[in-house]
């Protein structure tokens, strides 16, 4: 007798497939040509996957190789330049997409495969409205006509929560706030609803709460339309929040992988642990913040014994020197309206707060809070509506151009972006002298730099600085030079204009440490201008919280974060990234 043979259900072939990762990457290598004959690696042969549904974060520096990567599988590196490995292989689905032609490859990305870049403003046409650079999208890929691609942009700008969308749809991108920009963006790149979304440092200088917010959005987006995310970020505190994987790069390599709870809770790699401490806690204020550095020894990625855990206090007590008192402090800005009418904007609203000898002043709020405003006047690169700055009792504001020339040597400025506050035609000699020359500090340019030479080294910049030119340094390195050129005047007054909000949360750590070393050695008060609420919390003694021009809450730093009185301000600390959450 003849067994029959077990059933075997009739499962669909697809279904086998779709058990495979949606992205499979395996020994990726990329190299740039620097010249006919040399090239660079940066991208030493890393492997991993993205499964389906799925969240996986690429953490790492600016150099890690983390965008290069990405821009490899979206097929956007340049054929000229870029060499990628014949042993390197991308699987999307099963196919390779490195053996795809461009043809092949243009109608798989933007539909199957599609890319949140970083910067918003750079990557949206500034000359067509926002409508049209979305329908553009859904007109390629999904062959719709115009009509029912403004419907569904529409539809797009709704669910990505832009306000009044069918208005917004024809407004240009200068129109709308970096928030909203990032916001289109995302639109954009789930139009044709793919099955891969790459999230290139998303949030990377966005306001805390639009961070929140964008952060929400995605995952939310990611969960409704069942799709796979690569979030791309320095930011291990983000990566707590939206990843289920986490892939930590350093230097083209992959240094560590696993699932996010494991990495966050029993890291391997010593360059994961310098990374998850370097940025500042809410919990702790460590004397100095820890530093890659401190963990790996750079030539031989040894591990080092950890850094002292001593901490830093931080408030003010009442004793000390008042050196700056701005008092009801405004600035209004004007537009046109109609043919003979103005529109009044106010800025800044009714300003005051004092600045004590030595000490450091956090001002927080969202873009268009007012902050950067209130650091500018001062400054008086916008002329005050009304108000008084009292310095050790003399009204800056109301003084002479002629007068005010002997206080800009006492009241600085750290710009936000060290790569436009650089002349790029000057050496770094050339730009730390300048400032000495106009204000005829030091008897001869000899002597200057030697003065030069001596803030370099305070500043952890070599000599051989002083004779190259800023492009030859990177981000972290030129806001040091910025810092070195204020210290030339030996100020009184610092301004951090958001001055470490772009940077690696490394090279951030470096900077912030800088700012303490020098505050303690020169007396300096600084007015540090910030979104990040961490980064405030370690370096300040007392806070301002502004809101549409105005200043809601000011309170010593340790206070304000433990009792916040004011809605606005519980709102903006409940949506600080705490990393993983229970």
């Amino acid at each position: 007798m003849k067994l029959a043979s077990p059933a075997v259900p009739d499962v669909p072939l697809a279904n086998f497939v779709s058990a495979a990762p949606l992205l499979q990457i395996r020994d990726l290598r990329i190299s740039f040509r620097t010249d006919k004959k040399q090239s660079v690696d940066a991208v030493k042969g890393i492997s991993f996957d993205i499964e389906r549904n799925t969240t996986v974060a690429l953490v790492g520096e600016s150099g890690s190789g983390k965008s290069v990567s990405s821009l490899a599988v979206m097929g956007l590196l340049s054929r000229d330049s870029a060499i990628i490995s014949s042993g390197s292989s991308i699987l999307f689905e099963g196919r390779d997409l490195l053996t795809l032609s461009i043809s092949e490859r243009r109608r798989l990305c933007g539909k199957d495969i599609s890319m949140i870049f970083q910067e918003p403003m750079t990557s949206l046409n500034p000359v067509f409205s926002v409508g049209f650079q979305i329908g553009e999208v859904l007109q390629q890929h999904m062959g719709m006509n115009a009509n029912a691609a403004r419907k569904r942009a529409i539809a797009l700008l709704t669910e990505v929560g832009i306000p009044d969308p069918e208005s917004r749809i024809d407004a240009f991108p200068n129109q709308l706030s970096g928030g909203q920009q990032q916001r289109v963006m995302i639109a954009m790149a789930i139009a044709c609803e793919p099955k891969l979304l790459i999230a290139d440092e998303p949030t990377t200088a966005l306001d805390v709460t639009i961070q929140k917010q964008i952060i929400d959005l995605i995952e939310t987006l990611r969960n409704r339309h069942k799709m796979s995310v690569l979030f791309i970020t320095h930011d291990l505190a983000l990566v707590g929040e939206i990843a289920d994987r986490v892939v930590v790069m350093r230097n083209g390599e992959v240094r560590e992988q696993g699932a996010t709870r494991q990495i966050f809770e029993a890291p391997q790699d010593a360059y994961t642990k310098a990374l998850l401490r370097c940025r500042p806690s809410l919990d702790s204020r460590p004397w100095r913040l820890p530093v890659i550095s401190d963990y790996l020894d750079d030539d031989s990625d040894a591990a080092r014994p950890e850094p002292s855990d001593r901490q830093r206090s931080r408030g003010l007590t009442g004793t000390k020197e008042i050196l700056l008192d701005v008092r009801n402090l405004s600035k209004s800005f004007y537009s046109r309206d109609g043919l003979f009418g103005r529109k009044e904007f106010k800025a800044v609203d009714d300003v005051s707060f004092t600045l004590t000898r030595g000490k450091t002043l956090g001002v927080v709020g969202e873009s268009g809070s007012g902050k950067t405003t209130v650091g500018l006047t001062l400054l008086r690169l916008h002329q005050a509506t009304s108000g008084q700055a009292l310095f050790q009792g003399k009204d800056i504001l109301a003084m002479s151009n002629k007068d005010f020339m002997s206080y800009k040597r006492r009241i600085q400025i750290i710009f936000q972006n060290p790569y436009a506050s650089l002349n790029p035609r000057f050496t770094v000699g050339q730009i730390l002298l300048e400032p000495m020359r106009i204000h005829r500090i030091g008897h001869d340019d000899n002597e200057r730099a030697a003065v030069a030479l001596q803030l370099l080294k305070k500043v952890g910049m070599p000599a051989a600085t002083f004779h190259r030119y800023p492009h030859e340094f990177s981000g972290g390195q030129r806001q040091r030079i910025a810092i070195a050129r204020c210290l030339t005047l030996k100020p009184e007054i610092l301004v951090c204009d958001e001055s470490v909000s772009a940077l690696d949360v490394s090279v951030q750590a470096q900077v912030l440490n800088l700012l303490q070393d020098l505050q303690e050695e020169f007396g300096m008060s600084y007015i540090f201008i910030s979104h990040d609420l961490a980064v405030v919390k370690y370096i300040a003694d007392q806070v301002m919280v502004m809101h549409q021009g105005s200043v809601v809450e000011l309170a010593n730093s340790d206070e304000l974060y433990r009792n916040p009185t004011h809605a606005y301000t519980r709102s903006l600390l409940s949506a600080i990234p705490r990393g993983l959450q229970n």
